[in-house]
């Protein structure tokens, strides 16, 4: 005889105390293995979720936030889904979250600061425990947002000034452009071009930094930079490439804000028969997967996504859980990679 299917709720949802009366455990023991798994013994807790599978067991998260005053949601904004950037942030939030029984719901603002605040408005409605957001750069909107909840959060990317009292993760835009473009200038490079793209406040901040490098070396010359808002990819690498020689032939060396566009430029070298680094230098930004098999391959910016992400999540469960990190603005620097396109 097949087992009696369990009575359920009016609502139709079978309940947490009939899926602990069919695993022979508690209701808390059912739910400390849905909620925190490391700390129930695996072979209970795949027991527990073998039944919670075959019952057709959904938790409410409504109902356990009403009953704990904690959601265990936390909020993750970023600009997009196809910068590889981002998504290796949010691998990084979601290993850390999902060790401590903490879900995430993912908000994609399109690099405007009016969807973010859009999106931090209706998240709030959820009741997360906390928020983790892109940069440092918000709608005075978000602040107080995030003020008016009294709700942890976590800015990543860069680094909010010491004496801020909101927690960040990340390190230097300014800094890493300066780095990209002294090396060019290093290496002997001496018509050095900035070639920007998507021109969010991050990449508009390491130009800047290249900008300087370049002014100090005595080396800087408007006319060879070009920024353009549209968003980066290989195919406008290449295109901006040939932009920049078509109009300024001298050019010896280009710092690229992101690796697909630095990418793009090496194969548009490729096809017009343009020696790299003979007779061009280039530099890229961030150490994207392909980067290093480019041919030559490319040298870069590489930056600490991952870790970030872990970063940022293990300082915003501190926060969460009362206690106060020992370090509010973690800054992760970044490496220099040479490669054999300098």
């Amino acid at each position: 005889m097949s087992a009696r299917k369990p009575r359920s709720t009016r609502d139709g949802r079978v309940t947490m105390q009939q899926v602990a009366r069919r695993a022979g455990v508690s209701a808390i023991t059912v739910s400390r293995a849905l909620r925190l798994p490391d700390k129930v013994a695996p072979p209970l807790r795949e027991r527990i979720l073998r039944i919670c599978h075959e019952l057709g067991y959904v938790p409410n998260h409504a109902a356990s936030a009403l009953a704990s005053s904690r959601s265990r949601i936390v909020v993750a904004l970023i600009p997009s889904l196809s910068n590889v950037v981002f998504v290796d942030i949010i691998a990084g939030i979601k290993e850390t979250l999902d060790a401590q029984g903490y879900h995430m719901l993912v908000g994609v603002t399109g690099y405007s600061l009016d969807a973010e605040e859009a999106q931090l408005r209706t998240y709030l409605q959820h009741s997360p425990d906390g928020v983790i957001l892109t940069g440092v750069d918000h709608n005075p909107g978000v602040w107080q947002l995030l003020r008016t909840a009294a709700i942890p959060a976590v800015h990543t990317i860069e680094t909010l000034p010491a004496d801020s009292p909101d927690l960040s993760v990340g390190f230097s835009q300014f800094d890493s452009g300066l780095a990209a473009c002294r090396h060019l200038a290093e290496r002997g490079y001496r018509r050095i071009g900035i070639v920007g793209a998507q021109l969010d406040p991050r990449s508009l901040r390491r130009c800047e930094g290249g900008r300087q490098a370049l002014r100090e070396a005595g080396l800087y010359d408007p006319a060879l930079e070009i920024m353009t808002p549209q968003k980066s990819s290989i195919g406008l690498g290449a295109e901006l490439l040939d932009q920049v020689l078509d109009s300024h032939p001298d050019c010896d060396g280009l710092f690229f804000c992101n690796d697909d566009l630095a990418q793009g430029a090496v194969f548009q070298c490729a096809r017009r028969g343009i020696a790299v680094p003979a007779r061009m230098g280039l530099v890229g930004f961030h150490d994207f997967a392909g980067t290093a098999w480019t041919t030559p391959p490319l040298s870069t910016i590489a930056t600490p996504r991952y870790q970030i992400g872990l970063t940022a999540a293990t300082l915003l469960l501190q926060q969460m859980a009362g206690q106060p990190p020992a370090q509010r603005h973690v800054d992760l620097g970044f490496n220099l990679v040479q490669r054999e396109t300098t």
